[in-house]
């Protein structure tokens, strides 16, 4: 059984304890959507001031939303569109600290004002995106982007059990 866990205040410190929850919730599940559906959970109870967690995943040369935490999203995103496709086209992190300012950002919430997109990979092939929005400006750092890029390289490792 998962119980909530009292965050330190240490963000190094806390994030280790969420990549230890991550592995103890996921380790011995092999169903996919029951992973995902627990790290969007996950993510969404220890990441303050987030208003959307999620996956899109790769499917038919377009991502596809997966499980999330949050308001109804956008069923859809076309490669190198918005935040998510620059995400799979560019092969890297995205860190946007204010969406408005981002040439083609696609508003699936107004209410979202920052965000952070981390491609995931299986077998060295685009899988998806681990997506989160925050309703206010500047909410990811440096060290946010470190660990949610560990975050999702255990969860590439964990689908493929």
């Amino acid at each position: 059984m998962f119980q909530a866990t009292a965050y330190s205040g240490d963000k190094v410190k806390d994030y280790e304890q969420l990549l230890k929850q991550l592995t103890a919730l996921s380790e011995d599940e092999t169903d996919t959507t029951a992973i995902l559906s627990n790290a969007s959970a996950l993510l969404n109870q220890f990441l303050d001031n987030v208003n959307w967690v999620g996956f899109y995943l790769w499917k038919d040369n377009e991502l596809v939303l997966g499980p999330f935490q949050g308001l109804p999203a956008c069923i859809r995103i076309a490669y190198g569109n918005g935040v998510c496709g620059t995400a799979i086209r560019e092969g890297t992190t995205q860190r946007v600290d204010d969406v408005q300012a981002f040439p083609g950002h696609i508003a699936c919430d107004s209410a979202s004002k920052s965000e952070i997109v981390v491609p995931l990979y299986t077998n060295g092939a685009i899988y998806g995106v681990l997506d989160i929005d925050s309703p206010i400006n500047d909410r990811f750092d440096e060290t946010d982007q470190i660990y949610l890029e560990k975050f999702a390289k255990e969860i590439e490792r964990l689908v493929h059990l």
